[in-house]
């Protein structure tokens, strides 16, 4: 067993120092130039002080507020970041961007997107997109997934009783990491008041479906117009966070209509720019729905599949990089984009 730990020890230093080897040596930026005009969008969440105090509500989606700072600094002074409004411009050919153009995107809303992210954005010049799920903005409640995480690690009933029968035990954390990944697989296929009432079901046979403090999780809409206003976009995530691919048109529709509007109405801009939700199952977007983005006045729309964007992509379902959570992966998983380093 030791010998295993050390072999892939010697294996992970190794593929490190080829990486940072490839970076330094600016083979990846060559492989870049003959590889053509591509765009990196970067998907975040949340940047938090000390994520791991949250890690029972958001699991491992929160950054640090000083790896976030180090990723952005190495951004601004590396590479060209860059607006969703420019990439549709590229996209649609009426605008060049220059090499190693990279664009900031946040998914979700949380308040601390405004209260430690933004200013460190602001602090370096760099723009980004804010997706906001309308009706957790309304409400100041969690995502649906984060509310189940909350009540299915802290939960002390031994056993829950899943829809449509079979019991489930809640006994150690590996039980309760399967039994969240079945219920955001069920919790995926619903949206709305549907969702809504599943999800408060739940919190009502599990307990501890409130939170034991008074903080706030989600942005509000003054911090949300405060953005737009320092020349951030802001974006929809939807109404109510389903797979978009698993429920039907007509809710799907719903989802991107009604939150537009409710966008609209409580910042006074335009809203052009969609993240598609990926709570659980694949696919989450589907040609319907791009056709559907493209009818309600989408410009561009956000998957969470990974890749680079280039010149002829499609802007309603477009591809983005995942950050990591050191400098260094973040660097070598943009220059893999742009250079498909494999």
């Amino acid at each position: 067993m030791r010998c295993s730990l050390k072999i892939r020890l010697r294996e992970t230093m190794a593929g490190q120092w080829i990486k940072r080897a490839l970076v330094s040596s600016r083979m990846t930026r060559l492989a870049a130039r003959l590889a053509g005009s591509r765009v990196a969008i970067l998907m975040y969440h949340s940047v938090r002080e000390e994520p791991q105090r949250h890690a029972s509500v958001l699991g491992g989606m929160s950054h640090s507020a000083a790896v976030f700072r180090r990723q952005m600094e190495m951004i601004s002074r590396e590479y060209r970041p860059t607006t969703l409004d420019d990439v549709h411009l590229f996209l649609t050919g009426r605008k060049d961007l220059p090499p190693r153009a990279v664009a900031v995107t946040f998914d979700d809303g949380y308040t601390d997107n405004y209260d430690t992210a933004a200013p460190i954005l602001n602090d370096l010049g760099i723009p980004a997109t804010f997706y906001l799920t309308v009706d957790c903005v309304e409400k100041g409640s969690l995502p649906w997934p984060a509310r189940l995480r909350r009540v299915l690690l802290a939960s002390s009933v031994p056993n829950w009783r899943a829809p449509g029968g079979g019991v489930w035990p809640l006994k150690d954390r590996e039980q309760r990491n399967q039994v969240f990944a079945w219920a955001c697989e069920h919790g995926a296929k619903l949206a709305g008041g549907e969702q809504e009432r599943w999800v408060q079901s739940l919190e009502a046979e599990l307990g501890n479906g409130h939170p034991t403090s008074n903080e706030r999780w989600m942005m509000t809409w003054d911090q949300a117009r405060t953005l737009a206003r320092r020349g951030h976009s802001v974006g929809s995530h939807s109404m109510t966070h389903p797979n978009m691919a698993y429920v039907s048109l007509k809710e799907a529709e719903r989802e991107l209509k009604l939150s537009k509007h409710r966008l609209e109405q409580a910042l006074g801009v335009s809203i052009v720019h969609f993240s598609y939700p990926c709570p659980a199952l694949s696919p989450h977007w589907k040609e319907q729905t791009v056709e559907l983005s493209r009818r309600l006045g989408y410009m561009t729309a956000v998957t969470a599949d990974g890749g680079p964007v280039r010149r002829h992509d499609n802007p309603l379902c477009l591809r983005r990089v995942r950050p990591t959570k050191e400098v260094e992966a973040l660097r070598w998983n943009l220059e893999r984009a742009f250079a498909r380093v494999a």
